[in-house]
Order: structure tokens, then C-alpha cells, then sequence
């Protein structure tokens, strides 16, 4: 008798459903979701709770004291377009561009300079690193103080050492013309996050293309144009979009210079040469009792932040293309 043939029985298709890390439970998600709860209520009550309320105070009359009168754009508006309302507005704008136009490509070839430098350097490389970072992590009171010392125009070692070369001695922070170099030359000096960046930068060079180029013929200075220099393009772009962002939003060293240290008397320097953005906002807001106007002033300035951000991402991209 012929045995009878078995037919193999079909596998059974597991069910969709939602997929589970082996090993995270139930508990496990209790435990998860009570780690990330402190940066949650911080990111929630001093991140998104302020923004978004800003945002409202915005769209209103506003003085801390009172409450708040809904005016809608009219802020925005007065801001803009009204000169006799908001004399300096326009004024704060131009000096903000011209601080960040000056004070960001001089940052960055300081910082690059510096972190070359370090970079050839075989003995004590670790004592200069710390050394040229110490300015970053100094009070910016303090640098506020002892830079209005050495820029005064009688006794500052600056123009004692222009001295040197037969340089006349300049009033720099009583000078319109001069405030904004002055204040990008501190920005300059304060490079020391970026020569860190763009020292891992140069680390991060493969040691085999320096070593093609060399043998191809290329001097130093062929070398640092067509190696070092396009092997360091996206640690530049990072830093210039980064370093724009700070520029854009420059407050505490322009604050501690032009107050005289007490903050009694905040103008922004001679002829308002030094009236950064962020200071005229802070100016709105706790000395003109001006709120509204200055939360206006915020989100104006956040909207053009991203509109540059976004910019100079589109050229970068277009470039590489």
C-alpha cells in the first residue's frame, strides 16, 4: 500500500504590530521616560513656556508693570517704518551688520591661524592651547574691564605698542569710525573655541595627503591653498554660520564697555556707533519700559537668524554641487 503523501503545512505569518526593543518593558519605558523628565520640565518651563509667551507679548502694549494691551502688528510696523517713535532702530541694525561683517571673518582667520601654528608646534603645544583659550572662558565683565583699560587712549598698552611703529595714538571706544574695529579685535581675541575646532580640523587631515602633495613639488603655501584649506571646508562653514549667530546677537562685552562698568548709563557709544541690536533690545525692555516692542525686536532678530542660517546653507550646497 502506497504510503500517503504529507503536504506541508503552511507557516503562520506573525501579525503586524508594534515593534519592542528585547529587553524594554513596560517598567523599563517608566524608568526611560523619568531620565529625560528633568531635561523635558527645563526644556518646557525656561525654553518653550518663555518663547511662546514672548510671542504674545509681542502682539501687545506692554511695560512689566501694567497689563497687557493687544495692539497686534503694530509693533512690528512702528519698529519698521515709524523713525519718530523708534529713532535708532535702523541705526542698531546697520551696527549690528558691520560688528558681524568685520568681527567674523577676522575671528576665523585668527582662529585658523592660531590652531596652524599650535599644529607645528611638537613641545608645550597643550600649555599655548590653554592659554589662547582662557579669554573664552574669562567674565565678560572682566574682559569689558581690562579691554576699556587698554584701550584708553592716554595710559592703554594698544596704543602704547602702535607707538612703537610711529602710529598716533587713537581715541578708540570715543571715536565713531574706530568702535567697531575695536570691538571685533575683542571678538578676534576671543577666538579660542574656533582655533580649537579647526585645530581637530587640521588633526583630521589624512598625514598621507600632505605627503602626496609634498611629493607632487607643492610648497607651504600651494599646500595650505590646495590641501589644507578645502580639507577644512566644512569645519569653516560650521564655524561661520556659528560664529554669525553669535555676532548677530553680541550684548555683554558692548554692554560692559559702553556702561562704564556700572550700567547706569547705557548709550551704545559716541553718536550710538556701538549700539549693537541686542543692546537696543535690552534697552527697550528695561529702560523704556517698552516690552512689547522688545519681544517684537526678538523674533525679528530670530527670523532673520534663520533667513541667513538657511542662506548660507542654500550657497554651500549649490557650491558642492
Amino acid at each position: 500500500m502506497a504510503s500517503p503523501v504529507t503536504a506541508e503545512r503552511p507557516t503562520a505569518t506573525p501579525r503586524p504590530g508594534r515593534r519592542r526593543l528585547p529587553g524594554l518593558g513596560g517598567r523599563d519605558h517608566i524608568i526611560a521616560w523619568l531620565l529625560i523628565a528633568p531635561a523635558m520640565a527645563y526644556f518646557v518651563i525656561f525654553l518653550l513656556y518663555p518663547a511662546l509667551s514672548a510671542l504674545y507679548y509681542s502682539f501687545t502694549d506692554w511695560n512689566l508693570r501694567s497689563a497687557a494691551n493687544w495692539v497686534g502688528l503694530a509693533n512690528y510696523s512702528d519698529l519698521f517704518f515709524d523713525d519718530v517713535k523708534y529713532p535708532h532702530f535702523w541705526k542698531s541694525v546697520r551696527v549690528t551688520l558691520q560688528y558681524t561683517l568685520i568681527a567674523v571673518p577676522l575671528t576665523l582667520g585668527t582662529a585658523l591661524a592660531q590652531a596652524l601654528l599650535i599644529n607645528t608646534i611638537r613641545r608645550g603645544s597643550n600649555l599655548f592651547r590653554l592659554l589662547l583659550f582662557l579669554p573664552v572662558v574669562t567674565a565678560e565683565a572682566a574682559v569689558g574691564a581690562i579691554w576699556r583699560w587698554l584701550y584708553d587712549p592716554q595710559y592703554g598698552l594698544v596704543n602704547g605698542f602702535l607707538g612703537l611703529f610711529g602710529i598716533p595714538e587713537q581715541n578708540w571706544l570715543n571715536t565713531p569710525e574706530l568702535v567697531i574695529p575695536a570691538l571685533a579685535f575683542i571678538a578676534a581675541w576671543q577666538c579660542g573655541i574656533s582655533m580649537i575646532i579647526y585645530l581637530a580640523g587640521l588633526k583630521g587631515i589624512p598625514g598621507s595627503i600632505r605627503e602626496a602633495a609634498i611629493i607632487d613639488g607643492a610648497g607651504p603655501v600651494q599646500r595650505f591653498w590646495k590641501v589644507v584649506l578645502p580639507m577644512l571646508r566644512p569645519t569653516t562653514f560650521y564655524l561661520l554660520v556659528t560664529g554669525v549667530i553669535a555676532a548677530l546677537q553680541v550684548f555683554g562685552l558692548v554692554y560692559v564697555i559702553f556702561s562704564g562698568g556700572g550700567g547706569k548709563s547705557v548709550t551704545g557709544g559716541p553718536e550710538q556707533s556701538g549700539l549693537t541690536y541686542v543692546l537696543h533690545l535690552y534697552l527697550f525692555a528695561f529702560r523704556y519700559d517698552a516690552m512689547g516692542a522688545a519681544c517684537a525686536m526678538s523674533f525679528i532678530l530670530f527670523l532673520f537668524i534663520m533667513i541667513i542660517t538657511a542662506l548660507q546653507f542654500k550657497f554651500v550646497k549649490q557650491d558642492a554641487s
